[in-house]
Formats: structure tokens, C-alpha cells, sequence
């Protein structure tokens, strides 16, 4: 849909970030209504990914470090952490990107980062907010193609918004909105 019909809106309301006055939103089985705060925040800690259009990465820590953050506070092994993130950034194409920067990377380099930030966790559920906005068309078609073959081949629920139709067309199921409804 166009800027400012409520896609932002409707991606937090799906992950329990935003309240809602109506209606209910259920992840299996999960009724994120029903849950506490702090139920929410747990449970979207370990079942969803999220991938934002400003990519949203510490600028004074590199690749591999941006994708370990959301894994920071658990208590896993820290090498295997390690390996894991060394093998999605490989995955997402960055495998010679390791230890660099966000700032000695390209906008799309740094959403691949973010993209393998959000995998991290392996979530069920992944909500990508317009990942293509910040990118030229280029890198835009490659991070939708990435996200349509992560989607395959790791069995999640992919939610993507965006008001490009090149980018929606993509997609397996589109849904539109206007006006804060869907159309």
C-alpha cells in the first residue's frame, strides 16, 4: 500500500509491538492479546525476526556482532553462537564481511546483515517493514529474492510490507491496504 496507510502499523500490531482496540492476532495457537507484557516481549524475542528499512545496526561493532545481539542475554554457548552467525552471514551472501563495520559496507550489504540478524533466533515468524526502501532497485530485487528463498528453505512465515508493486508481485499471497484497511 502507499505511505501512510497503516503498513507500519499493521507489522507492530502483528508482533504484539502496538496495542489494538479490535480483533485478535493468534501465532500458534498464541493469542498475543492474552498474554503479559513480558510474555509478549519473550515471546517475540524467541519466535519472530524482525527486518527494518533503516537496517537499525550498531555502527561501532562488526557483522558478525550485529547478528549476535538479539542472542546476547541467553545463556548459549558463545562459540557456537559464533559459528552460527559466521554461517548466515555466509548464507546471506557476506561471508567475506565478517569483520567489517556497518559503515564499510554497502545499504545492501547492511541489510543483509540485518536480514541475518533477524534469522538468528530462528524465528517462525519473520516481519520485514519496506526492507527494500533504503536500496536501489538492484539490491532491493536481491533482498527480496534472498528473503523469498530464506522463507522456503527455512519453513517461516514471511510477512513483508512495502508500496512498491514490483515487490509485492513477488510474493506468494498479497494482501493491499488503503486508509488503515485492508483491500
Amino acid at each position: 500500500g502507499p505511505s501512510g496507510c497503516g503498513k507500519t502499523t499493521l507489522i507492530n500490531c502483528l508482533s504484539g509491538l502496538d496495542s489494538f482496540d479490535t480483533g485478535e492476532v493468534e501465532i500458534e495457537g498464541a493469542s498475543l492479546r492474552a498474554m503479559s507484557d513480558r510474555a509478549r516481549t519473550s515471546y517475540r524475542a524467541r519466535r519472530m525476526g524482525f527486518v527494518f528499512q533503516t537496517f537499525n545496526l550498531l555502527p561501532v561493532i562488526t557483522a558478525v556482532e550485529n547478528v549476535e545481539l538479539p542472542l546476547v542475554f541467553d545463556d548459549v554457548d558463545s562459540g557456537q553462537v559464533r559459528r552460527d552467525c559466521g554461517e548466515l552471514l555466509e548464507r546471506v551472501g557476506l561471508g567475506h564481511r565478517l569483520d567489517h563495520t556497518p559503515s564499510r559496507m554497502s545499504g545492501g550489504e547492511q541489510q543483509r546483515v540485518a536480514i541475518a540478524r533477524a534469522l538468528i533466533g530462528k524465528p517462525r515468524l519473520l516481519l520485514a517493514d519496506e526492507p527494500t526502501a533504503n536500496l536501489d532497485h538492484k539490491n532491493g530485487d536481491a533482498i527480496v529474492k534472498l528473503l523469498t528463498t530464506l522463507n522456503h528453505e527455512m519453513g517461516m512465515t514471511t510477512v513483508i510490507s512495502t508500496p512498491d508493486r514490483p515487490v509485492a508481485d513477488q510474493a506468494s499471497r498479497v494482501s493491499g491496504m488503503r486508509d488503515g484497511k485492508a483491500v
